[in-house]
């Protein structure tokens, strides 16, 4: 762990993206329903910033990310840029590829002119490690209109499984972040892995499952289960050594039954190239639009039959 798997993890890493520090690498608007139960749109705004200090085993995100610190008002600059060429919506996603709070990310100098742009919006949801949530969380939603919400990575509460993640994080980080952000009124969104490396299918599918059941208890709102996916370089090595492999489409249509049917908050499931996890030509995308609307219904529908499947 640490250094050593630091190391490790940057040698298997492909070349990074050229990306442009005054513009956002991405940004794009897309239904999500809301705590209200409402179905509203949000747009997403992928800030290119500094690369995340935490080195992740199966992160992919420094991919679009920077060597340096950007510049000052560079960042209010990529808000403003991709605004203008959004909609108007009622919410908002500040994703960096890293942690909104880290100063060597998003210069807390830029904050006063982020806020100013972000008035229209009801919510900001940002992305941060819990290690460094603090007073400063409380600073810049001071200067917000609009309700706070953070992003966390918790991925796994397997007791083996998550130090080898390398995320530099327990269990005990991640309730104490969440408790102090709540008892302020900050609103917390969970990240859960389903089938992290080292574990098999349905290992895989049942610590997902504990891992929803635990960030509810600690006082996580809504959580966002992701498919494990390879791309980083890290991730295909363990493939190769029999220690990785993506989930099946039937373990992710598993966890969303389960997790709505908690009825402890929201339960999504991340659909972004789901075509690869598809098993079966003739099911797969009826299986997967199944999936997005109960994304925005939070309720469970029949699965979809197939000769595919007993």
């Amino acid at each position: 762990m640490g250094p050593a798997l630091d190391r490790w993890v940057l040698e298997q890493r492909p070349p990074r993206n050229a990306v442009d520090p005054r513009r956002p690498y991405a940004f794009f608007v897309e239904p999500e329903r809301t705590a209200g139960g409402a179905v509203e749109d949000v747009a997403t705004i992928f800030l290119t910033n500094r690369e995340c200090p935490f080195r992740c085993l199966m992160c992919d995100l420094w991919k679009n990310t920077t060597e340096e610190r950007v510049p000052a008002s560079a960042i209010p600059a990529q808000i403003e840029w991709a605004l203008e060429r959004l909609p108007p919506v009622p919410h908002v996603k500040l994703y960096n590829s890293g942690n909104f709070f880290d100063a060597q990310a998003i210069p807390p100098g830029d904050w006063p002119l982020v806020a100013e742009l972000l008035a229209p919006f009801r919510t900001v949801i940002v992305e941060n490690h819990p290690a460094l949530v603090g007073e400063r969380c409380l600073t810049f939603q001071k200067l917000l209109r609009g309700a706070l919400q953070v992003a966390m990575g918790l991925e796994t509460i397997h007791p083996e499984v998550l130090p080898r993640l390398n995320k530099r994080m327990t269990l005990a980080d991640f309730e104490r972040a969440t408790r102090f952000l709540t008892s302020h009124d900050v609103a917390v969104r969970a990240f859960l892995l389903l089938r992290p490396p080292f574990l098999m299918e349905e290992e895989g599918l049942f610590w997902a499952k504990r891992s929803l059941e635990y960030a509810f208890s600690v006082g996580v709102e809504c959580c966002a289960v992701i498919p494990t996916r390879a791309g980083n370089g890290a991730m295909e090595r363990l493939q190769e050594l029999g220690e990785f492999a993506p989930p099946r489409l039937s373990s992710l249509e598993d966890v969303l039954d389960f997790g709505i049917g908690l009825r402890a908050g929201r339960v999504f499931v991340d659909l972004w190239d789901v075509e690869k996890l598809f098993d079966c030509p003739r099911c797969g995308p009826a299986r997967a639009e199944r999936l997005r609307r109960m994304n925005h219904t939070q309720t469970v529908e029949p699965s979809v039959p197939c000769e595919c499947r007993p």
